[in-house]
């Protein structure tokens, strides 16, 4: 019974506070909040407030999981079959945005007025990049100079004699699909919903997910291939634009198969021909250029070592921002460092791509009409296993599990010494630094999110959505649902005036922080009262008796 205060497990009364986890769980309150402070300008008055962890997994905090996967969903809806063209045009800018921009400005010029002085510019460009952060905080993208930090490397765009040419069509400057017109005269816009996976790396157990063979399977192609993986879906999306001729807009999910392989589900706005699609797919690839890594050069107890760089004063750094340099543990030998080993592979004409990836033969391509009941099916599909990371089983009662346990363990082994990214430490073991070197570094032991054994390889975006789909950031999705809210309750918008309130974080050593269950109380009692205020109100507007939904009621508990 939910009202039974204390259960026996084994013998031993279960702490109170387990159960208000779980009580909070039920009632979609989040298990890990945020304290802050809110400071009344106005009236100086000081509150608690508790915020969401936003959490977007199950294992960390599944209400704030759930809540986000309904985000999504409703953001995939509104976005989907649209019939009017996206108002692309920037907000405004605020008042505190201007004021920013402005004081960019005047350090600006008095860091390059020290620069034509022949002065220090160091701390200049430290409170620049500082600006520019806030800038970013503030709500706007990039940077004000714009442009790169460093050149981009150029190589030739030629397409692959083993890959298909893709056809093209003129550019139509739209984002909507084409109209049918049925024989009723009734008007039809249909979308595409589109599965893409990576090929085979050998035999798959039928219905498991696990090889017949792991001594066969081709654990280091699958481990290059998720790590590269959102590389090769933005060609995808590249390659599809050239060939449809508008402004193709899609909201994509990347999941798990139970391979552990990921693949791609993607909903676009209007539609192609199927095979069109697929040849799309076959014709797309990702070629790798980075330093090949066929031959370990340093292994176990034999690794680089680190010397710092004499010429150096305290706090300074070179260029590249390394401090030091590795060194060949046996001959001193300076090792390259990641600009170096990529001018030697531009220099070298013969050269070949350390990996190329491609899609599998098993192309999906379904015609989806708006407000169908597969429309509505494959939304639910699309944000299915949002809340699932990529190494979790999608099935926990499955009785295979033991042995795709087995099977992410050795793809997580496949990947322990496999470079991530330029930054990674395992380019020490193939002698070469890693870009950004410093010291501590050992191959193996990256801390990166590919080599978690939660993410299998694959550390991009789970959601990856064009700027055009709904017309709106996810942001302001959310301050829709909290726009009905505070409506369908009769409460006033408090964020109208910025200015009002100034909010703090409560640190975790602070000792008037209030606890973590206490916390959790609060948060369940104000989920009663929010849903015994929308049940009154939707009781009378149905002409019905208001029930008694206060927190302590039975209905209440029940709810």
């Amino acid at each position: 019974r939910r009202r039974q205060s204390v259960q026996l497990v084994q013998g031993h009364a279960v702490p109170a506070r387990v159960h208000a986890v779980e009580v909070a769980k039920l009632n979609g309150v989040c298990i890990r909040p945020i304290e802050l402070r809110r400071l009344d300008t106005h009236t100086g008055k000081t509150e608690p407030f508790d915020i969401p962890c936003g959490a977007t997994q199950e294992a960390k905090c599944p209400p704030c999981a759930k809540r986000n996967q309904q985000l999504r969903r409703a953001q995939c809806r509104e976005g989907w079959h649209l019939e009017a063209e996206p108002v692309v045009e920037p907000h405004p800018s605020t008042e505190d945005q201007r004021w920013l921009i402005e004081f960019r400005a005047d350090v600006q010029a008095k860091r390059d007025e020290a620069e034509r002085d022949g002065e220090e510019i160091a701390d200049w460009d430290e409170a620049i990049a500082g600006i520019d952060a806030e800038i970013n905080a503030a709500g706007m993208r990039g940077t004000v100079l714009g442009g790169r930090a460093a050149p981009k490397r150029s190589r030739s765009t030629r397409r692959r004699q083993d890959a298909p040419d893709l056809p093209k069509r003129a550019k139509q400057d739209t984002t909507l699909g084409r109209t049918f017109i049925a024989s009723d005269g009734r008007v039809y816009r249909p979308s595409l919903f589109v599965t893409l996976t990576l090929p085979s790396y050998g035999k798959i157990r039928s219905g498991q997910g696990v090889p017949v063979d792991p001594a066969t399977y081709d654990y280091a192609r699958a481990a290059r291939d998720a790590l590269h993986f959102s590389k090769l879906v933005d060609r995808f999306v590249q390659n599809l634009r050239r060939v449809a001729g508008y402004d193709v807009q899609y909201f994509a999910t990347v999941e798990p198969q139970k391979r552990l392989a990921p693949h791609l589900h993607m909903a676009i706005r209007g539609t192609l021909p199927r095979a069109e699609i697929k040849a799309i797919a076959a014709a797309t690839y990702h070629q790798v250029w980075w330093p090949h890594v066929d031959e370990v050069r340093f292994d176990g107890d034999h690794l680089p070592v680190w010397s710092q760089r004499a010429d150096l004063g305290d706090g300074e750094t070179y260029p590249d921002g390394q401090t030091g340099d590795y060194l060949d543990p046996t001959t001193g030998e300076l090792l390259p460092t990641w600009d170096q080993a990529l001018d030697e592979l531009d220099q070298d004409d013969a050269a070949e791509p350390l990996h190329v990836l491609r899609f599998g033969d098993q192309v999906d391509v379904q015609g989806i009409v708006a407000g169908s009941p597969d429309a509505h099916k494959r939304i639910g599909y699309l944000t299915k296993y949002l809340t699932k990371s990529l190494g979790d089983p999608l099935d926990p009662e499955d009785v295979g599990n033991h042995a795709r346990r087995d099977h992410a363990a050795r793809m997580v082994e496949a990947l322990r010494y496999e470079p991530c990214s330029p930054t990674c430490p395992n380019w020490l073991r193939y002698g070469i630094q890693p870009k950004g070197a410093k010291a501590g570094m050992l191959p193996g032991r990256c801390k990166g999110k590919a080599h978690k054994a939660e993410h299998l390889g694959y550390a991009g975006r789970r959601v990856l959505v064009s700027r055009k789909w709904s017309n709106k950031t996810l942001r302001e999705h959310k301050q829709d649902r909290r726009a009905w809210v505070l409506d369908m309750l009769g409460l006033p918008d408090d964020t109208t005036d910025p200015h009002r309130y100034i909010w703090r974080p409560v640190s975790t050593s602070d000792p008037t922080r209030t606890p973590l269950a206490k916390r959790l109380l609060r948060g369940v009692a104000n989920r009663h009262r929010t849903r015994a205020r929308l049940r009154e109100l939707e009781a009378r507007a149905d002409g019905r008796p208001v029930p008694d939904l206060s927190a302590t009621s039975p209905l209440a508990v029940a709810a």
